[in-house]
């Protein structure tokens, strides 16, 4: 066979590959949707339910404050980026999710702080100490007046936003969060990851608020690159707050699908910089480090959490393969090919995707379940919870089917060499 050929029969075989990836994954979103549109809406107080069992019954009518603002952002980005997913009834409950927020997250208005629970009609049930539920609540917000127009929306953002980055980097007292003289002065790489999403998804297409968060992104993204520890050898999910690591389980505790989401929240930062070191240091040690010693090398997927001595972990659940280390990991990877072009990184998206879609997607009833054993059995049939919702499984779904597609219009269109005019073969080095 002529190099000629082979080039252009791998070059067909590539395309077809990722042709066919990009229809499963972009069937697999409507599937998931529709599970969520069907299932999950309240007609009556607004927002959404989001404990469903296998089949969409709903459990327990209790609403999390960080799934509904996760709900809310998914509807509107669909909206936003996909012509198929532009229809009123999804914008309509996407507003009343956003309407409820409004009127139920705050515990105390005109005070920012939310609830992380509140009943079906909107009392609060429960607080966390943490910034988690008011980070959701800002990119529900910023989503919903993309998509609108409507500036009440921004506002809600902007104010939340300026909010989050004082509990953060001023005073974290508001959070109600006692200082207790035994505890280790830590950083949970969950602070920075979050808030430089936030920066991201409030600078785009606005380069006023881009130019306001540049600063917070970039100290954001060096809080986040102090966690990778032991001369460049693991991803340690805390650290102390001048980049240390830290004594016991707190410091050893590993979590690879949380480095690895980290790792395409920081690929998006390099790239929006045009920082190829970054770049090139991100693929390194927060896509293929984490992977290596995540991935279970007897029964495939990725461990849930890891001791970076190779202890035990004390979570019982340390050994589980969960649904969203593994949706990020899908993202984590095809970014890394968009970007770098390696073929290793598109081998392990094809990887990653080919044990998701075999574990955790469910063909008889829709939507993925989220918890298995560490043989990769269904151990929870329940398709959302307090932490499962309408979010990490759309989102990847959504982000691969656009990267996916980007990656096909860059293939130049090829067409079956006739015999006359195949290319030479590449010469090999030496002999040019």
């Amino acid at each position: 066979m002529s190099g000629g050929l082979r080039v252009w029969q791998d070059m067909e075989k590539e395309r077809e590959t990722l042709q066919a990836w990009k229809e499963r994954v972009g069937q697999e979103l409507d599937r998931v949707m529709a599970f969520w549109m069907d299932h999950s809406h309240d007609q009556e107080h607004g927002g959404f339910f989001t404990c469903l069992g296998r089949d969409g019954q709903v459990y327990d009518d209790l609403k999390y404050v960080w799934l509904q603002g996760r709900q809310v952002w998914m509807y509107c980005h669909l909206y936003r980026k996909f012509e198929r997913f532009r229809r009123p009834e999804l914008l309509d409950s996407a507003k009343a999710g956003g309407e409820f927020l409004l009127r139920s997250a705050r515990v105390a208005p005109p005070g920012k702080k939310c609830a992380f629970v509140l009943t079906r009609d909107g009392r609060p049930v429960k607080v966390q100490r943490t910034i988690f539920s008011e980070c959701f609540y800002t990119m529900a917000m910023n989503e919903l007046w993309r998509v609108t127009g409507e500036a009440h929306y921004q506002i809600e953002a902007v104010e939340m936003m300026d909010q989050i980055i004082h509990w953060v980097r001023e005073d974290p007292s508001g959070l109600g969060r006692p200082q207790l003289p035994g505890a280790p002065a830590s950083e949970s790489m969950a602070v920075p990851m979050m808030l430089l999403n936030l920066v991201e998804q409030l600078g785009e297409s606005d380069e006023e608020l881009a130019g306001n968060y540049a600063e917070l992104g970039d100290w954001c993204a060096q809080r986040i690159l102090q966690h990778v520890q032991r001369d460049g050898q693991a991803v340690l999910e805390n650290v102390s707050e001048d980049g240390e690591e830290l004594p016991g389980c707190l410091g050893r505790h590993q979590n690879p699908g949380h480095a690895l989401e980290a790792g395409w929240f920081l690929l998006r930062h390099a790239i929006r910089k045009g920082d190829p070191e970054l770049r090139a240091h991100v693929i390194d040690k927060f896509l293929l480090l984490p992977f290596r010693s995540g991935w279970d090398p007897d029964h495939g997927g990725l461990f849930y959490f890891q001791d970076a001595d190779g202890l035990c972990p004390t979570q019982l659940e340390w050994a589980m393969k969960l649904w969203w280390p593994h949706s990020e990991a899908m993202i984590a990877f095809l970014m890394g090919y968009s970007d770098s072009g390696d073929p290793a990184l598109l081998h392990l998206f094809y990887q990653v995707a080919e044990y998701t879609f075999r574990q955790f997607r469910d063909p008889e009833y829709g939507e993925w379940f989220g918890y298995l054993n560490r043989e990769g059995r269904v151990v929870l049939n329940i398709k959302g919870g307090p932490f499962k919702g309408c979010f990490h499984v759309p989102r990847c779904l959504a982000m691969c089917e656009e990267m996916l597609g980007a990656l096909l219009s860059r293939l130049p269109p090829v067409r079956a060499p006739s015999a006359g005019s195949l290319p030479a073969a590449p010469a090999h080095r030496g002999t040019e």
